[in-house]
């Protein structure tokens, strides 16, 4: 009897250990004291591009909500889109913007969750101000 019971205990923590494998994945609030607040209508491009305040907040919040899938220093480890590559100016803030607003879903699976459910305008444009910051051609 003693035996059942170690090998049910064995197969139970298996078991918890696969639910958690992933931690918390709920996305992490971000501190944006200190930006312009933008109220509820999206801006078309980036209000923040350029400004230290902003990339500084931004990289907190990259680090916080995206480096788990993006990588550190948003260098992707494959998993999901090397964001360093990601245009520059009002053509990359149209893809970024349209991508937090709407996440991204294949064959029912959910690759990226919506962002904006769950962060302000300003920290994602604080995001993107951090990811300009770090830019790099192909």
């Amino acid at each position: 009897m003693k035996n059942k019971n170690i090998g049910f205990a064995l197969l139970l923590m298996a078991a918890s250990a696969n639910v958690w494998a992933h931690g918390d994945v709920v996305p992490q609030a971000v501190d944006t004291n200190g930006l312009e607040p933008l109220g509820t209508e999206w801006r078309e491009e980036n209000p923040y591009r350029g400004n230290e305040k902003a990339i500084a907040i931004g990289s907190s919040g990259y680090n916080q909500n995206c480096a788990a899938c993006h990588g550190l220093e948003a260098k992707s480890g494959g998993i999901a889109p090397d964001l360093r590559l990601l245009e520059t100016g009002a053509s990359g803030d149209e893809w970024f913007k349209e991508r937090v607003i709407n996440g991204a879903v294949r064959d029912g699976r959910v690759y990226m969750p919506k962002m904006a459910d769950f962060l302000s305008q300003e920290a994602l444009w604080a995001i993107r101000s951090y990811l300009e910051s770090v830019h790099v051609e192909e």
